[in-house]
């Protein structure tokens, strides 16, 4: 049996931020919940090349009880396993602790080094925090680190994202990714009217974006997906799975998984994850058929959509061609950077 990816959901955080709508909840039963984790890894007794714990705040958990996990899983040699954290709950100790338990990649929840924007976005850590932490990785022996910023966000400027890349770009950092804000229903985000008037519009956000994969090109950060970019040989393994249509396997109340080509989900209650023998297995649908793996595939601006796979695409490119929204490279059909901000409508029309 083909090593597959891990996927292991920590629900818990300190506080929720004022965008995020994924499934956490208050860090309790952490103990209970590290074992529940466990029987799940041993039950499906399968082996992994990659593990990505994510959250919530993955961080809240202690690095120890971390190491218990992956102790407990089957993991190849060389496998990449990440860990995302928040500045914020990531000390000196916490960071050597990870490294010591086979930890490989960091990927720090930074969004912004403008302190004016972490405190309209809900973060508990400031500027300096999260340049610390980084720092702090370096120093615990990490040599693969990623941060997260967001574009687009509540006071945000051409300006103060370009000082935020700048200084991020001084930091030892392999990876980074650039998202932009979505502004979730019923998150209090949502509901502050004051704070959603000072979201860019579309035009300066359209600008943000362009003006990060420009400078961070220039850098040596390499896009390879619509938000991410990476130095060479950083890309992220784990989430390059999702993108390729790979198998993986997720633990923890509303963790995804794609095995056997069924896409499934475990419910998002952690008691219920806690308290049950094994995770209940919720059907969502089959996947990995040919359209899927094309939609999926022109996200991948470095490989991109194989033309040998999809040869009816080619002729529906031409216009598409024509605008500068898509380039045909070494037989694929890969979207520039243009392309990206539109890239749900340009992937109905090439697949559709």
């Amino acid at each position: 049996m083909q090593p597959v990816g891990l996927y292991i959901h920590v629900p818990f955080c300190k506080r929720k931020c004022a965008y995020c709508d994924f499934f956490s909840a208050a860090a309790k039963n952490t103990e209970e919940y590290v074992r529940a984790v466990i029987r799940n890894i041993k039950a499906a007794g399968r082996k992994y090349n990659t593990v990505y714990f994510g959250g919530g705040t993955p961080s809240l958990l202690k690095a120890e009880r971390t190491a218990d996990i992956l102790a407990a899983a089957n993991i190849s040699e060389g496998a990449e396993i990440s860990v995302e954290c928040n500045p914020d709950s990531a000390d000196f100790d916490y960071l050597c602790g990870l490294h010591s338990a086979g930890v490989n990649r960091i990927s720090f929840g930074v969004q912004s080094l403008d302190n004016s924007e972490l405190a309209a976005l809900g973060r508990l850590h400031d500027a300096d925090k999260a340049i610390e932490a980084i720092l702090s990785a370096e120093k615990a022996g990490f040599g693969n680190i990623s941060a997260d910023i967001m574009l687009a966000t509540p006071m945000q400027t051409a300006e103060s994202l370009s000082r935020t890349i700048n200084a991020l770009l001084e930091l030892p950092l392999t990876h980074i990714s650039a998202y932009l804000l979505k502004v979730e229903k019923g998150t209090p985000l949502s509901l502050d009217s004051a704070l959603l008037e000072k979201v860019p519009d579309e035009d300066s956000t359209a600008d943000m974006y362009l003006m990060t994969a420009k400078k961070l090109s220039a850098a040596g950060f390499e896009q390879y997906e619509i938000s991410n970019f990476a130095r060479k040989g950083f890309e992220c393994r784990h989430n390059l799975k999702y993108w390729r249509c790979e198998e993986y396997f997720g633990v923890g109340p509303s963790a995804h998984s794609f095995l056997d080509g069924e896409r499934f989900c475990c419910p998002a209650d952690t008691e219920k994850f806690i308290s049950e023998p094994l995770q209940e297995r919720v059907f969502l649908s089959w996947g990995g058929d040919p359209e899927e793996k094309a939609m999926l595939a022109l996200r991948l601006t470095k490989e991109g959509l194989p033309l040998a796979d999809f040869p009816e695409a080619e002729k529906r490119a031409e216009p598409l061609l024509k605008s500068g929204l898509v380039k045909k490279e070494q037989g694929a059909l890969r979207l520039t950077a243009e392309g990206c901000l539109v890239s749900n409508e340009i992937i109905c029309r090439l697949i559709g």
